[in-house]
């Protein structure tokens, strides 16, 4: 044997023999209750798939009623919420509100499923019964609300639920959600358990009792808040479709984030009016969310159009607040820019000049983290003042659905 073949003889024995001392070692490592080391999974966490501000107080009724939007929940009905979720988890919980009821409300029995198609069916195999410290029904005090224990039910994101509501005798005034534009459904009697649409022979445009579901998720990083006026809402977006903005966004998110809308229509920033003005509800409506990281201001054009005399600068100085809370709690705040309104009834070259200098302060004043420019992404190139014709619904101040769709598009997801 040659002197330079021995050589690599000796390396190639070398090499083994190292291989094996590796293996030996590893194995009384185990052997003395050192395992190898695995990545830590993410611990789950609460964050909230979907909610809808508390916006009106309807009067109980006593008689079934078919109705389109201002609620009408009557004595011994059951109602059927369908809400479409942004993220999914493992088990739900759910809140139920008595913000603006006139009396204590009792709710008898409730439950939540997915939802089987387009109507008022669950799916399956899916119908959960709620409960609240293990009882099957709850009280809920005047002006508060009421989160029910984790019920263990698999929610995909971008899906339907049905959390069904009854409630013997509801009297006074119950807290509805008014332009829900989803069609949910009322059945005489306690229904919570039936899984089939039969019994649920009337609809309402309307949510009641329910303002928010989470979900326990350990995939998502958090939940963004959508908090507006009724082009939030989404009050002229198609119903049971899902086009308002924050939908389009949260579909471009495929879960990563929930995406709570929080849009009341006629809500203003400065005074109460339709709902409790932002910064009324703001702690309410935002930073008490599950899993909030971060808000998105859409809120203004109310204010200008209800009170004319409104300044500029009283509407920033309210941006500027809601930002300082928002960031007292650790959460990233991104300001909107206030869409045209050039051709709606109310909407004034006086008022469109103010509504020029907040756009201007919002873009260049520092106010937010960061901006998303609703007013140069749907106005008219050719008449700035005006929504461009194919983003208008037609009253020159709501988008369309395709307005809609472009303002989901305009929100980075990078920013958030």
């Amino acid at each position: 044997m040659n002197k330079r073949r021995g050589y690599a003889t000796l390396a190639a024995l070398t090499a083994v023999v190292a291989l094996i001392c590796g293996a030996i070692y590893l194995g009384v490592g185990a052997a003395a209750g050192t395992p190898p080391r695995t990545p830590t999974a993410a611990p789950a966490v609460w964050v909230g798939t979907w909610s809808a501000a508390p916006a009106k107080a309807s009067p109980a009724k006593t008689a079934a009623t078919a109705e389109s939007g201002a609620g009408g929940h009557h004595a011994g009905s059951s109602v059927r919420n369908v809400v479409h979720t942004s993220i999914g988890g493992t088990a739900a919980r759910i809140t139920l509100t008595n913000l603006l009821g006139s009396r204590p409300l009792t709710i008898d029995q409730v439950s939540i499923a997915l939802r089987s198609g387009h109507g008022p069916a669950a799916l399956p195999g899916t119908l959960r019964r709620v409960t609240f410290h293990g009882a099957g029904g709850v009280t809920v005090a005047v002006g508060g609300q009421r989160v029910s224990d984790p019920v263990a039910l698999e929610i995909p994101y971008d899906s339907d639920v049905l959390v069904t509501v009854h409630s013997a005798a509801p009297g006074g005034l119950v807290t509805v959600h008014p332009q829900a534009r989803q069609t949910s459904y009322v059945a005489d009697g306690d229904r919570t358990q039936d899984p089939g649409p039969d019994a649920y022979t009337r609809r309402t445009g309307a949510w009641h009792h329910l303002t928010a579901v989470d979900v326990l998720t350990r995939d998502a990083r958090g939940a963004v808040v959508a908090i507006g006026d009724s082009i939030t809402d989404g009050v002229t977006s198609t119903s049971d479709a899902n086009r308002r903005w924050p939908d389009v966004l949260a579909d471009r998110l495929r879960g990563r984030y929930g995406v709570l809308n929080q849009g009341i229509s006629g809500n203003r920033l400065l005074t109460d009016g339709r709902g409790p003005s932002t910064l009324a509800r703001f702690e309410r409506d935002v930073l008490a969310q599950s899993g909030v990281r971060t808000v998105i201001v859409a809120i203004g054009i109310n204010d200008l159009l209800r009170e004319p005399g409104t300044g500029a600068d009283r509407i920033t100085a309210g941006f500027t607040e809601l930002t300082r809370r928002a960031h007292a709690r650790g959460l990233r705040v991104i300001g909107t820019t206030l869409l045209p309104c050039d051709g709606h009834h109310r909407c004034t070259p006086a008022l469109d000049a103010v509504r020029g200098k907040v756009n201007a302060a919002v873009r260049t004043g520092g106010i937010f983290d960061a901006v998303v420019d609703f007013d140069r992404a749907l106005r008219d190139p050719y008449a700035p003042a005006r929504l461009r014709p194919m983003y208008d619904s037609g009253d020159h101040l709501h988008p369309s659905d395709a307005g809609y769709a472009r303002m989901g598009r305009t929100v980075d997801p990078a920013r958030l």
